[in-house]
């Protein structure tokens, strides 16, 4: 509606949401694991505590927010249609995928023989809690190396000191959870200012180009940056090409260029053929990405797709393998 191009976990394309995220993500960590109680700089949690219907909206809104880093395997087509769609018939569809959320917490409601099986609230509580801290923690650092990747090292040593600076504020007021002085509207007052600041400042501090060029297509494979000139040139060649979008933030691509493309197997197979590589860096916002990735009915990365000589566009699976890639040239 504003004129952009958008898709699936669109907002990770943004290194200020990304800050956000992160600056987030590590408070909910140290949180549990014990620096400070949640009771006094709720924030937007306040929302998602709310009783009823409406902090079942702002549960599952947040839980949407944060864990879109890509369509994943079983989502890709739901979503895709969804674009395509009717408005209706894709609200629909969103629905569908908030049922299938949901239904873990129905069953603990309305189900005794299920509710009966969860262990007894007790001392054990207070080490999971600290353990779930561990998972978060994971997450921090991978929101850091993200924002690495879109903003280089320079800028990402600046968002370091903002976060650094919220965590010694979320200290403060915990120090004074312990000694019953109330710090805590005071504490989400200089947090909200740091993330605005952070957001504002981060992305004005120089870009690395060196960082964001083609930091997916890393590994054995020899490849190009993707455009349409180009594909159309390599099939004018006659010479088979494999295309595959990618983004940083996207695990699933990450887990296939690990796994199947960036192998030996998989890069000698390639190499024999002649087969052309193209990449398709989604990390950062680009419009002609996002317009394949519609054109195919793809709401988001992963996409891999084959051009054969003289044959119509392959769409491979969104989980690859090396004999899924290896296979593609021997029934050349």
């Amino acid at each position: 509606a504003g004129g952009s191009a958008v898709g699936w976990a669109f907002q990770l394309q943004d290194p200020r949401i990304v800050l956000l995220l992160l600056i987030i993500v590590t408070a909910i960590g140290f949180n549990l694991a014990g620096l400070f109680e949640i009771d006094g700089f709720s924030g937007g949690n306040s929302l998602s505590q709310k009783q009823g219907f409406a902090g079942s909206f702002w549960t599952g809104a947040l839980a949407a927010f944060v864990a879109t880093p890509c369509t994943g395997p079983f989502m890709a087509a739901a979503l895709g249609a969804a674009i395509v769609l009717p408005p209706l018939a894709g609200v629909l569809v969103f629905a569908g995928l908030g049922i299938g959320l949901a239904l873990p917490f129905f069953a603990l409601a309305y189900l005794p023989a299920v509710r009966s099986r969860i262990p007894k609230p007790g001392p054990w509580l207070a080490t999971f809690r600290r353990l779930m801290a561990v998972p978060m923690f994971l997450t921090a650092l991978a929101l850091i190396w993200l924002l690495g990747q879109q903003i280089g090292n320079n800028s990402l040593v600046i968002a370091l000191l903002f976060l650094t600076l919220t965590v010694l504020v979320l200290w403060w007021a915990g120090l004074g959870q312990r000694a019953s002085v109330s710090r805590g509207g005071i504490a989400l007052v200089i947090v909200a200012a740091l993330a605005a600041t952070g957001s504002a400042v981060v992305p004005m501090a120089g870009k690395g180009a060196e960082s964001t060029q083609n930091s997916s297509s890393e590994g054995l494979m020899a490849s190009e940056p993707y455009s349409e000139a180009r594909l159309t040139e390599l099939q004018a060649s006659n010479l088979p090409v494999f295309v595959y979008f990618t983004a940083d933030w996207c695990i699933t691509c990450k887990a296939n260029e690990s796994a199947a493309i960036n192998r030996a197997e998989t890069e000698k197979a390639f190499s024999t053929s002649n087969v052309a590589v193209l990449v398709g860096d989604w990390t950062l916002p680009d419009p002609a990405i996002t317009r394949v990735l519609e054109q195919y009915g793809r709401a988001g990365v992963p996409l891999y797709l084959y051009y054969a000589p003289g044959k119509e566009v392959q769409v491979l699976p969104q989980i690859l393998t090396v004999e899924t890639l290896t296979n593609l040239v021997a029934a050349r």
